[in-house]
């Protein structure tokens, strides 16, 4: 859901403002955490609200 078709990674990376990696790790549910200035510029990028963007998972 973090990537849609209708935009490259390098583009939603620099219209987020972080690098392809850190977006990619963010994709790939590898982040420990995200800052409130980047889930916004996601949500911003997307349209959509942060519940479209994280799911809680509880600790095995």
């Amino acid at each position: 859901m973090l990537l849609g078709r209708e935009m490259s990674v390098t583009e939603r990376s620099e219209r987020v403002g972080i690098t392809g990696a850190n977006l990619s790790i963010l994709k790939n549910g590898k982040a420990k955490a995200i800052r409130f200035s980047t889930l916004e510029a996601l949500c911003k990028a997307r349209d959509c609200p942060p519940k479209a963007l994280l799911e809680y998972r509880e600790d095995k």
